[in-house]
């Protein structure tokens, strides 16, 4: 798991050079936590912690004030706004998951990124695709959409 974990980190900061803020403004942040904060990568691992490890005390920081959350299991739909998919995420608090996790950037423009996340179970797959956009206060996921196989 440690090593899945260093995997993907990797990934986003090779990831986070390219996908920066495209007018190089840092939207008034005064130190490098602040600014580390802002980008594609600190959201989606902000984003895959939650999901594989329980961390979900930065969740509300990511989402979007928009946020739509769609989880399909079967012939069930089921949406949520930003306030019920926290306290959904809260459920799981410090629950770490027994699952491998791939992520791949599906589309990345300086304001849109969309990235796929696979958790990979020994009976099943969830496949969550997440979109982020660049506000003024960073990248934050504008719409989850999982679904399970």
């Amino acid at each position: 798991m440690k090593t899945l974990t260093t995997t993907i980190l990797a990934f986003f900061i090779v990831l986070s050079f390219g996908a920066a803020k495209a007018d190089g403004t840092n939207n008034g942040a005064n130190n490098a936590n602040a600014n580390a904060q802002l980008t594609v990568d600190y959201a989606v691992n902000t984003y895959v912690d939650a999901i594989t490890l329980g961390h979900t005390r930065e969740l509300n920081n990511i989402f979007d004030s928009n946020l739509k959350y769609t989880v399909e299991r079967g012939n069930k739909t089921m949406v949520f706004n930003k306030d019920e998919a926290f306290a959904s995420f809260n459920e799981d608090s410090d629950m770490p998951q027994d699952c491998l996790v791939t992520s791949t950037v599906s589309t990345s423009t300086p304001d849109v990124t969309i990235v796929k996340i696979e958790q990979q179970y020994p009976n099943c797959t969830r496949t969550n695709f997440i979109t982020m956009v660049n506000s003024a206060q960073g990248w934050k996921v504008k719409n989850i959409y999982s679904t399970f196989e």
